[in-house]
């Protein structure tokens, strides 16, 4: 049995992004995660532009996905749906 991951308040990032951003936009969202995840993470980005590339030791890989978000709510939508993945960091 594995742990929920904890939730995460993201009235700060809805906040921001409602300020600064003109919505329709390209979002670039950033992720890097341990090799063995990236299947996973791939699975919970089907259907987005993305690109990948390798860490120098080959153990993580970094994914940057762009995609065009209508509200600030699509990008923690985004946010919410990989957090699952084990090892994940955001950027």
């Amino acid at each position: 049995m594995t742990d929920a991951p904890k939730p995460i308040d993201f009235t700060g990032l809805r906040a921001a992004l409602d300020k600064h951003v003109k919505f329709p936009t390209s979002y670039v969202f950033k992720f890097i995660v341990p090799r063995n995840e990236l299947p996973h993470l791939l699975a919970l980005l089907d259907g987005m532009q993305l690109t990948t590339r390798d860490s120098a030791t080959g153990k993580y890989v970094s994914v940057t996905v762009e995609h065009v978000v209508r509200q600030a709510e699509h990008v923690i939508e985004v946010y919410e749906r990989v957090r699952i993945v084990k090892g994940i960091m955001s950027f």
